[in-house]
């Protein structure tokens, strides 16, 4: 029985190494980072490389580069670790008579940054004593730790049409113009989107979610009024995974963007103007926990609470569930 433990915790040193060189770029720093040997470091790589068959670093005498394997298995090894310190810390607690169940979340950075700290802080006294972990991450990312019991409750943007998922609430915001202060449309109450053509736009990576709307809205109007399609419309665009990228851009004169409203509602920036459009370009988002599973009172309390904080967007409507595809 103690040998089976052994090689147990010799699989998470395997994964702590591979981790450590990762995030360091070479053995040594690992070595350093872990407070280890670094032929320990090596070892423990070559083990791992071993045991699942294909290299996971190509070495030029001191130098290593990660394979491109290595770069796919990383993220999942990075969330099992994330995972296995706090089962660590939550046996430590339960050692120190600790009995509070963390609340573990997931969400895209909008919602992160534009829902959940307002609803922790409604809750803040029920809160008090309970430990909370938010991890910001992509859609699909999100989707995939809740259907694998990673985390309670995610939070995303939709379509979120998947059987394992129960949807505890779904709402849609208009989506606003950003834009540098001191541009000539900060004057306007409402932003015109034809005013928008051919300057460079600062705009979300992903084609299938909020791209993907804002194309087809850019389409319709731009087909009504200029005879052009949505990529006639935009100048250069400067695309990236988050809003909150974006509004950064934004901040320092790299472009103008059309964005979900949560961000500038959660984190509004200075050297940023934030305006209602005056085309129909809407975010769809929800709240979702894993499907046949009770959600507990804290996660439900806390799903209540991004509600309330989203109902104080402007514009905003709560979806029915038959809405979800969208």
């Amino acid at each position: 029985m103690m040998q089976k433990t052994n090689a147990c915790a010799m699989e998470i040193r395997q994964l702590e190494a591979f981790a450590a060189v990762m995030t360091t770029g070479s053995v040594t720093g690992a070595a350093r980072l872990l407070e280890r040997s670094q032929p320990a470091i090596t070892r423990l790589v070559q083990e791992l490389e071993a045991e699942i068959g294909y290299a996971l670093f190509a070495r030029s005498g001191p130098r290593v580069t990660p394979t491109e394997q290595a770069y796919l298995l990383y993220g999942d090894v990075e969330r099992m670790l994330g995972s296995w310190r706090s089962i660590h810390s939550r046996a430590a607690e339960v050692g120190r008579g600790g009995v509070a169940q963390p609340l573990v979340l997931a969400a895209t950075s909008a919602l992160a940054v534009g829902l959940v700290p307002q609803a922790l802080h409604a809750l803040q006294e029920s809160f008090a004593d309970t430990p909370v972990q938010l991890r910001s991450a992509a859609p699909e990312q999100v989707v995939h730790d809740v259907l694998n019991g990673v985390v309670q409750m995610g939070a995303s943007s939709l379509p979120l049409e998947h059987k394992g998922l129960h949807i505890l609430w779904m709402g849609q915001a208009p989506c606003v113009a950003v834009l540098p202060a001191g541009d000539a449309l900060c004057d306007l109450p409402v932003v015109p989107v034809h005013a928008l053509a051919q300057r460079r736009w600062v705009t979300m990576s992903n084609p299938y979610r909020l791209r993907h709307k804002l194309n087809a809205a850019l389409s319709t109007n731009v087909g009504q009024g200029m005879g052009a399609q949505a990529s006639d419309f935009m100048g250069p665009a400067i695309e990236t995974n988050s809003s909150i990228n974006a509004q950064a851009m934004v901040r320092a004169g790299l472009g103008v963007a059309i964005l979900e409203p949560l961000t500038a509602l959660g984190a509004p920036a200075e050297g940023v103007v934030v305006r209602p459009l005056d085309a129909s370009v809407l975010f769809d988002f929800g709240v979702f926990v894993l499907a046949g599973r009770s959600p507990s009172g804290m996660v439900q309390a806390l799903a209540q609470a991004m509600l309330a904080a989203a109902r104080a967007v402007p514009g905003f409507v709560q979806l029915e569930s038959t809405e979800s595809n969208r």
